[in-house]
């Protein structure tokens, strides 16, 4: 690798850091008008759209350690936006259930923050939007293959 190689994998990196950061506050910043934070919006929003999930799945799915799932799983309880169910197959296990509050909630707002990251990309064409998806996902399977 040359030095303009290098040089331009350090301005992508830079640029690619500093788009992401500039994204993700934004579509925080839509969360948390909804009184909500990024994280309590991520299990209700795995919830309303793929059911109830064992409480132990959910920090794989929206990348939390066990012990910030149960935490957020209690602040989500307390606001009565979900509710745990323990399996009747497997005591062990207690599933998060979305309540009807938490549904009308997420039917509330779920539409308004879809608009929110459109408007937050709307800064790029179908077919750019289409090219970057590509991109990005060569470049994350290689990141991980090393």
């Amino acid at each position: 690798m040359n030095v303009d190689e290098t040089n331009l994998s350090l301005k992508l990196f830079i640029v690619l850091s500093r788009a992401t950061r500039a994204i993700h506050d934004l579509a925080e910043e839509d969360i948390r008008t909804y009184g909500l934070n990024p994280t309590e919006f991520a299990v209700l929003e795995l919830l309303y759209h793929k059911g109830d999930q064992p409480i132990q799945q959910i920090g794989k799915k929206v990348l939390l350690s066990s012990g910030s799932i149960t935490y957020v799983v209690d602040k989500l309880e307390k606001k009565q936006l979900l509710l745990r169910k323990s399996c009747p197959k497997d005591r062990r296990v207690t599933y998060a259930v979305i309540t009807e509050q938490g549904k009308e909630l997420m039917d509330e707002i779920f539409p308004k923050h879809k608009e929110a990251i459109e408007t937050i990309f709307s800064g790029l064409e179908v077919s750019e939007k289409s090219q970057l998806i590509e991109l990005l996902k060569k470049l994350g399977f290689h990141a991980r293959a090393l």
